[in-house]
């Protein structure tokens, strides 16, 4: 196993004047180099982890710690070091695939040279080269889900969290993105990735932690957890593990 690239210590959060916790008191270490998945029904909390992880919202309490090059690091002296790819759609529906990726491609400080090199390369990865030019207005549902995704990897991140990356997108979409995030990962990204496709999951992580009400459960490698638990899948575990309880 890798050295610590994350490490959450009591990490708790409350939203406004709520009593209960979105978070109560997480530890949680991921190492560099994984495949680290976050599961749990609606409401368990997965959103706020990861918002939490990749500094959009703060901590109620509790300490996040990054660590890159062996050095530990506040993350926003490694915010170009960082890539998030949201469920929503976070592009420009006006313009075209190829200035939203020029465009975010500034925001992190990219060289014009480098901007163009990537967004040739990530439109080529993902699909999109012959609808470069025409705006992301008129794109189907897979090419959306897969622009997002490049905009999250314009700045080749060392770590990409990733919330919901394929909902909502055919077989062939799916496939292209999780191939391409299996490719990254063999260079050393370190990938963070929530979904409600456990079968997907399964497949794709390397070690999986599950919630339910603010906590984590259950964290270990996929195969140990559904072992251990004496469950068929992730999708049979999940429901030993949290209930069959409607979530809303």
């Amino acid at each position: 196993m890798e050295s610590p690239i994350i490490t959450a210590v009591a990490l708790t959060k409350y939203y406004g004047k709520s009593e209960n916790p979105s978070l109560d008191t997480i530890n949680l270490t991921i190492f560099k180099g994984e495949k680290f998945g976050v599961f749990g029904p609606n409401g368990a909390g997965k959103t706020t982890l990861i918002s939490l992880l990749c500094n959009i919202i703060k901590a109620t309490s509790g300490t996040i710690e990054y660590t890159f090059d062996n050095q530990k690091k506040n993350i926003k002296e490694k915010f170009n070091q960082v890539g998030f790819v949201p469920q929503d759609f976070a592009f420009y529906a006006e313009l075209t695939a190829k200035q939203n990726l020029y465009y975010f491609g500034g925001v992190y400080g990219m060289s014009s040279i480098n901007v163009k090199e990537q967004t040739t390369h990530l439109l080529e990865i993902l699909g999109l080269t012959s609808v470069a030019d025409k705006k992301v207005k008129s794109y189907s549902g897979g090419m959306k889900r897969r622009l997002n995704l490049a905009i999250g990897l314009i700045h080749s991140p060392e770590i990409i969290f990733l919330d919901e990356p394929t909902v909502g997108v055919d077989i062939h979409s799916k496939l292209t993105i999780i191939n391409h995030l299996e490719e990254l990962n063999k260079k050393g990204v370190t990938i963070i990735y929530t979904s409600h496709h456990l079968k997907e999951a399964e497949d794709f992580c390397s070690r999986v932690a599950l919630m339910d009400n603010g906590k984590v459960i259950a964290l270990d490698t996929v195969s140990e957890l559904i072992k251990i638990n004496n469950a068929a899948n992730l999708e049979e575990l999940m429901i030993n593990l949290t209930g069959k309880e409607l979530r809303d």
